[in-house]
C-alpha cells in the first residue's frame, strides 16, 4: 500500500499491508514500516481506496474536506458541553 494522505509522515512510501484492525470507528490497516514497526493507517490515506472526488476536483489544495469540517464541529461542541443550538 502507498500512504497518500498530504500531512501523513510516511506520505509516498510504499508499505506492506500486515493485517487489519477494527474499531468502533471502523477498520485500519496495518502496516509495516522499513524498520519492522507496525503502524495503523485509515484505509482512506492509502490508495487501497479511490481518491476522494472533492479532493481531486479541488486538485489537492484544500486543507480539509466540508464533512470534515463539519464532523469536527460537531466533536468541538460535544467535548465543550454545547448543545445543537451553541449553548
Amino acid at each position: 500500500m502507498r500512504v497518500t494522505h498530504p500531512f501523513h509522515p510516511l506520505r509516498g512510501q510504499q508499505l506492506r499491508c500486515v493485517g487489519e484492525r477494527y474499531n468502533r470507528y471502523g477498520m485500519t490497516l496495518l502496516l509495516e514500516t522499513d524498520n519492522g514497526a507496525s503502524c495503523s493507517v485509515l484505509p482512506q490515506w492509502t490508495d487501497a481506496v479511490a481518491p476522494d472526488p472533492e479532493i481531486v476536483m479541488g486538485g489537492e489544495r484544500a486543507l480539509f474536506r466540508v464533512a470534515d469540517l463539519l464532523e469536527l464541529a460537531s466533536l468541538v461542541d460535544r467535548l465543550s458541553g454545547r448543545d445543537s443550538s451553541g449553548r
